[in-house]
């Protein structure tokens, strides 16, 4: 019983990562959940084995759809995989009761910003100088690549906003670079997770064939039916990490 129920919260991770990414939220607690004996890094392991391929598939969907601007993909993944480390590093010696107050009050102004911005996104009008444009998304992918290695929730919904309001592209395109951004930094972790032996793979097997199934129907409407619907699915699932950050720093003080 608890195996299918992990799968059914992998499929719908990776439905709703494959939109505007935020899947880890429905997956990890769940898996806690469900598998409490195991260790942390068992669980973030296995997870990131699926998921990865997920998003993989997702990237794919997009990539047959949509245009993708190379570009902008190689540099924000690059500084995204490298800044990812070093932010595991800087976690290290960081209290995450530090971090999280300040993080739930920045994700609230995203939500509050993409809300009252209602044509946010909806239609590609760039913010910065076409030869400048690689060198932000750089920028991007550095900021987002650190806060991933170091607190890690929300890192596909914050880097889709950010291509969406700093640089100016659509969501769907933003969607796009993400899922291919977020494969990038998935797989330099994955490589250190299967070299240590972490990966549970009688429990990551059938949890990637849900979330590749989750991933493939997600990216397929979020293609179909446009920028609108990602901007929806993108204000409920930061309204979903600002109630995990919240629980978080509330339950710090009890």
């Amino acid at each position: 019983m608890e195996l299918y129920l992990l799968c059914a919260f992998a499929f719908l991770a990776g439905f709703i990562d494959s939109i505007v990414g935020g899947g880890g939220l429905v997956q990890i607690p769940a898996f806690f959940v469900l598998y409490p004996q195991l260790s942390v890094p068992n669980v973030i392991s296995t997870n990131r084995l699926a998921s990865a391929v997920g998003t993989s598939v997702a990237a794919l969907n997009y990539a047959r759809s949509v245009k993708i601007p190379w570009k902008t993909v190689l540099y924000a993944g690059i500084t995204a995989s490298t800044c990812s480390y070093l932010g595991a590093t800087v976690q290290s010696w960081l209290p995450s009761e530090v971090l999280k107050p300040i993080i739930l009050v920045l994700i609230i102004l995203i939500a509050a910003y993409t809300y009252r911005k209602k044509d946010l996104g909806q239609h590609e009008h760039f913010k910065v100088p076409p030869e400048k444009l690689h060198w932000w998304a750089a920028g991007i992918g550095a900021v987002l690549g650190f806060y991933n290695g170091m607190v890690g929730p929300g890192t596909g919904s914050m880097l889709v906003f950010g291509f969406v309001s700093v640089i100016g592209y659509s969501f769907l395109t933003s969607s796009a670079i993400s899922k291919i951004v977020n494969v990038i930094a998935d797989v330099s972790s994955l490589v250190f997770f299967l070299i240590n032996k972490q990966v549970l793979f009688h429990l990551a097997m059938p949890m990637m064939v849900c979330n590749v199934a989750g991933s493939y129907l997600g990216s397929r409407m979020a293609v179909l039916r446009g920028n609108g619907f990602i901007r929806q699915v993108f204000l409920v699932v930061v309204a979903g990490i600002v109630a995990r950050f919240a629980w978080d720093v509330l339950k710090s003080y009890w």
